[in-house]
């Protein structure tokens, strides 16, 4: 299996994921999410895959990054921004993507949590 991974180097949350991936030998195409953002299909494509998983396109969101505050995206979120304008907003800017951002015709996901992984991604 080959997937798309999006993250930022200096980011532990994609540097353990990629510990994680490389010892189960599944082979990904890295990404830097801040110079290549995930494009608006490949964020449709993530929404269909999270809300299988309970999510929505709010999941998308890094909550804790500084960007994030300084756009005042939870306030936008909370007033109603629409899933199209969410996509617009991230499809431009790749600091407000949760990373790792991790995409295949398979599965898709973001953040880590090795438990969850292991459950899609292992036989």
């Amino acid at each position: 299996m080959s997937i798309k991974f999006y993250q930022l180097s200096a980011c532990s949350s994609c540097q353990n994921a990629l510990k994680f991936l490389d010892a189960k030998k599944i082979k990904v195409h890295k990404i830097e999410i801040t110079e290549t953002p995930p494009s608006i299909s490949e964020l449709k494509k993530m929404i269909k895959h999270l809300e299988k998983q309970g999510g929505s396109f709010k999941n998308l969101f890094n909550t804790s990054g500084v960007q994030y505050r300084e756009l005042k995206m939870a306030v936008q979120l909370k007033n109603g921004l629409s899933e199209k304008e969410a996509l617009e907003i991230l499809s431009k800017n790749g600091k407000l993507v949760k990373r790792p951002f991790v995409l295949s015709d398979d599965v898709g996901f973001v953040g880590f949590k090795e438990e969850f992984w292991k459950k899609l991604l292992l036989p």
